[in-house]
């Protein structure tokens, strides 16, 4: 069971990292308020502050994270932006998946 709850805190971390990208880029680039700072602020202040949860050593936890992180941005952007993955998308955090798979199950063994 910790393996689920480790991978459901990656990917709440993930949707925190990536609403606080997500905001300024609207701002930025789609001409949204100025006001979407405040929440993009919070959002990345809630990202840290999750990847002090992770039950690690935390250079392990990033290389793990980037994987999990790759598939979140991938759903972000059939989910929130409208854009199906392409085949090489999916194939792409296939492999990322069983990359965070042997940081992580490897550990245990080193």
């Amino acid at each position: 069971m910790e393996i689920a709850k480790v991978f459901s805190l990656f990917i709440v971390t993930a949707i925190a990292e990536i609403v606080g990208c997500y905001l300024p880029y609207l701002w930025l680039k789609q001409g949204g308020s100025a006001w979407l700072l405040i929440p993009a602020g919070l959002s990345l202040a809630i990202f840290a502050w999750l990847l002090t949860l992770h039950p690690t050593a935390a250079g392990r936890i990033y290389a793990a994270y980037g994987g999990v992180y790759i598939g979140v941005a991938v759903v972000w952007l059939w989910l929130v932006e409208s854009i199906k993955p392409s085949i090489t998308d999916c194939v792409g955090v296939l492999v990322c998946f069983i990359g965070m798979a042997i940081i992580m199950f490897g550990a245990k063994h080193a």
